[in-house]
């Protein structure tokens, strides 16, 4: 691991990591979308690009969002630690218990059961970023396949895909979040409180989900900035309160 502090949650495994208070640019930027642009003229996209630049209003207006110090798992969780909660879990997706657990039918249940809570998107985002501005925290280079991490057994690989917070996988996974889904920004909260309302929830990432790739630019999902709204499965990155100093 990068030496940050960690805790691990007894029983299940899940290790948090410390996220520092701070304040960033939450959104997809003019900058961000310029690089995107840049990666379409390089002739690196799939697929036709227009669509996705039209999508993206969904991810703007750019605003600045103050985020409180919280715990977040270093990744989603695994198949294996879901079933310290449900200890029936089945898994169809899975390759192995280090896997990234995606949840259906059982999704509620383990909501239930969890002590810890959903991350915001403005938590997740900040999480991600972790103090870049750019498309992933690798850069502003169409990340691919070598990006993708959604399982965490070797922790030599998880440990060299951590990112400055001490975090990995980011993109990789659907990870669910709190916030009810709302296309777009506008009149969003200026801290990282998650929106709230009726309807279903903003899911983040989502690459490896759909791997091995169809030439659909599904390289995509693993933008920090990219969100979706919540269809079918999901991955879990728990969050925890801070301990007692």
């Amino acid at each position: 691991m990068n030496g940050r502090p960690a805790w691990r949650h007894t029983g299940s495994g899940v290790l948090f990591r410390e996220v520092p208070a701070g304040t960033f640019r939450m959104g997809l930027s003019d900058d961000e979308l310029d690089a995107v642009r840049a990666i379409a003229e390089r002739g690196e996209f799939e697929d036709d690009p227009d669509p996705f630049l039209e999508e993206t209003a969904q991810w703007q207006p750019v605003r600045e969002v103050r985020v409180e110090p919280f715990l977040i798992a270093r990744h989603p969780l695994t198949v294996e630690q879901v079933r310290h909660w449900l200890p029936d879990y089945e898994d169809d997706y899975a390759k192995s218990d280090s896997t990234a657990a995606r949840l259906e039918d059982d999704l509620d249940e383990l909501l239930a059961a969890l002590p810890f809570r959903l991350p915001s998107e403005a938590e997740w985002e900040y999480a991600a970023r972790a103090g870049t501005t750019t498309l992933t925290f690798h850069g502003d280079a169409r990340p691919g396949a070598d990006q993708l991490l959604d399982d965490f057994g070797d922790e030599q690989r998880t440990a060299a895909a951590e990112n400055g917070f001490g975090l990995a996988g980011f993109g990789s996974a659907t990870e669910l979040c709190a916030d009810v889904w709302l296309p777009g920004y506008a009149q969003a909260p200026a801290d990282a409180r998650p929106r709230t309302g009726d309807g279903p929830r903003a899911v983040r990432g989502g690459a490896a989900d759909m791997y091995p790739w169809q030439g659909c630019d599904e390289w995509l999902s693993l933008l920090s900035a990219s969100r979706y709204e919540h269809d079918g499965f999901a991955s879990i990155r728990p969050v925890g309160g801070l301990p007692a100093r």
